[in-house]
């Protein structure tokens, strides 16, 4: 049970913060810019937020197994991700990253532009803009966005047995160990605190989602 509970917590962690540069990437351009394409690029991230999870896995595993495009590559350079511990993290930040690009893209669309133009108009470059006005006041929405990713990882399950298997103590995680409790007698009390467990860790990560929301809205309300 431990084990699960741990392997959980580091796949979600690991999940949500490779998942932050490119969420915050995305969420930018898709807020800030238009540009040919962009229903096609929108479409794309949304893509694994509607597809099932486990055809999510299975398109993964066939790219990146022995057999695949990039998998046949990787094993030839003595690399084998499928059925490891990276590969459970790949597919909670795959499964998860829609719902971090539509998160932090809304904390972007909530920022006032003019205050981007204003810092234009003072001589700042739009590096410096985005670094010093733009991404401060997205914070609050984007650490949002990266609590409901972590929520989203927590849960994982089809695309994670799929990609990276259920071995215990390596890739099995708390919905994972429950899957297997409930296939083999005499699990029903483990099952339990695993499924307490999980309630719990997903009910803290959304209230804190819900806070940080509210905190937006006031900041944003203030500034009007």
């Amino acid at each position: 049970m431990a084990s699960a509970v741990r392997i959980s917590l580091l796949v979600a962690l690991a999940a949500t913060l490779a998942g932050l540069g490119p969420a915050i990437f995305l969420g930018w351009i898709l807020a800030r810019h238009e540009f040919r394409g962009k229903s096609i690029l929108t479409t794309a991230v949304l893509i694994p937020l509607v597809l099932p999870p486990v055809v999510t896995g299975f398109l993964l595993l066939s790219l990146l197994g022995t057999q695949g495009v990039l998998g046949g590559w990787m094993h030839a350079l003595g690399i084998d991700l499928p059925f490891t511990l990276p590969a459970a993290v790949l597919a909670a930040l795959v499964v998860g990253l829609p719902l971090y690009v539509v998160a932090i893209r809304g904390a972007f669309e909530a920022v006032d532009p003019h205050y981007e133009e204003l810092s234009w108009t003072l001589g700042s470059p739009p590096a410096a803009t985005f670094r010093r006005i733009t991404l401060p006041l997205a914070l609050p929405g984007i650490v949002a966005g990266a609590v409901l990713a972590f929520a989203r990882a927590l849960g994982e399950f089809g695309a994670t047995v799929v990609l990276a298997g259920n071995v215990e103590g390596e890739t099995r995680t708390i919905a994972l160990a429950v899957y297997s409790l409930l296939e083999s007698p005499g699990g029903r009390e483990t099952t339990w605190l695993l499924v307490t467990a999980s309630v719990a860790l997903s009910v803290g990560a959304l209230l804190g989602y819900e806070g940080l929301l509210r905190r937006q809205r006031r900041r944003m309300e203030h500034r009007t």
